[in-house]
């Protein structure tokens, strides 16, 4: 499944591997995962209102005792609530430090759990405050992330580092080879959205968009990689707009063969207003394309409006005027492109590693690097 949350952790993970530290990842057991070094699953049940994401059982004593005497130098905690409570205890028992990297506006995923939604989005931001208040150190994606920590009221140290991108990945390619591969046309501009097909990414607006677009151009295509629970929605509401023949669904797809469907578009296009770095932006320009979002929090740090992409208001029209314009103009094409790639440039795996490791080493964690 497509993720920002795991795609970091995995990203993370192997970077810190490749400076030479040993990363011990705990996870939810999932279906169809395949075993993987220093890769712990816990048993989990699939999530009612969501079967793609798991819902981890408490720790065995056995597997709790077990990483009580791995000696671990530092807990590092990518969620607040069921493993990340986990990683607090064994921090404290350990007397270890814990870091937590606040990933995710969680008021914003309210509607998954059945029971009033305003409920549920107070009682998200109460116990992820004070979950962030319990770590030694609370890492966040973005500028504005912090800020709205801040004015949630977490008093903890907050150090912006945002996911990095394995640029040796995420590169431009060679289009025609990639689209022939891919069975894609040759000859039609196609615009691009990966990430998850769900309702806090915003795809009927940018299906909306897209028919403004297609209306006015005779060939283009949209792409959405990904899966979730709106896909049959958007299928039907594509129908409705009559743009089912200029739609395309690929589906979730192993997280290895993402980067060739960038490498297959001419222009990323996201309209997400819950992201708290956007983390797809960045793959997109990393691969050389082009992008137009609505502008957004997190977003707006990845993209300079101009420079590395538009960033255009929530109005389906004025996106599609921003989209047409990059299609119709092949120098703002390749400017924006340009622009994309080198911002995407200055976050790239390794650096952001390093930069985690000299903060683990602040803390006490880390003795020196290998």
């Amino acid at each position: 499944m497509l993720g920002g949350v795991p795609t970091a952790v995995e990203t993370t993970r192997r970077a810190l591997a490749e400076l030479g530290h040993e990363v011990v990842v705990v996870a939810p057991r999932m279906r169809g995962a395949a075993p993987e070094p220093n890769v712990l699953r816990v048993p989990a049940l699939p999530a009612p209102m969501y079967p793609d994401f798991a819902l981890p059982l408490p720790l065995s004593l056995a597997l709790a005792r077990a990483l009580r005497e791995r000696a671990f130098d530092v807990f590092h905690a990518h969620h607040p609530f069921l493993l990340g409570q986990a990683a607090l205890r064994l921090a404290r028992r350990t007397g270890r430090p814990l870091v937590f990297t606040h990933h995710t506006l969680y008021d914003k995923y309210a509607h998954y759990v059945p029971l009033p939604t305003r409920f549920v989005a107070r009682l998200a931001i109460a116990r992820s405050t004070r979950f962030a208040n319990a770590a030694d150190l609370v890492l966040v994606p973005s500028v504005a992330l912090a800020a709205r920590l801040t004015a949630q009221g977490v008093r903890r140290p907050i150090e912006v580092v945002p996911t990095g991108v394995d640029l040796d990945r995420f590169r431009p390619g060679d289009r025609p080879t990639v689209r022939q591969a891919l069975g894609l046309p040759q000859d039609a501009p196609l615009l691009v959205y990966v990430g998850r097909l769900d309702p806090e990414k915003n795809l009927p607006f940018l299906l909306d968009a897209f028919a403004s677009v297609a209306a006015r151009h005779p060939t283009v295509e949209l792409l959405l990689v990904g899966r979730g629970t709106q896909e049959n929605g958007l299928r039907h509401h594509a129908g409705r707009l009559g743009i089912a023949s200029r739609v395309r669904f690929a589906g979730g797809i192993p997280p290895s063969d993402v980067a060739r469907r960038y490498q297959a578009g001419d222009l990323f296009v996201f309209a997400s207003t819950t992201e708290t770095q956007g983390l797809a932006v960045l793959e997109a320009m990393a691969t050389g394309l082009p992008v137009v979002a609505v502008r957004a929090i997190g977003v707006e740090e990845a993209v300079v409006d101009g420079v590395s992409g538009l960033l255009v208001p929530e109005d389906p029209r004025v996106f599609a005027d921003a989209v047409l314009s990059i299609l119709r103009d092949a120098g703002l094409a390749a400017k924006l492109a340009a622009g994309g790639r080198d911002a995407a440039g200055t976050i790239s795996t390794r650096t952001l590693a390093e930069r985690l490791v000299a903060l683990y080493e602040r803390l006490g964690a880390v003795p020196g690097s290998p």
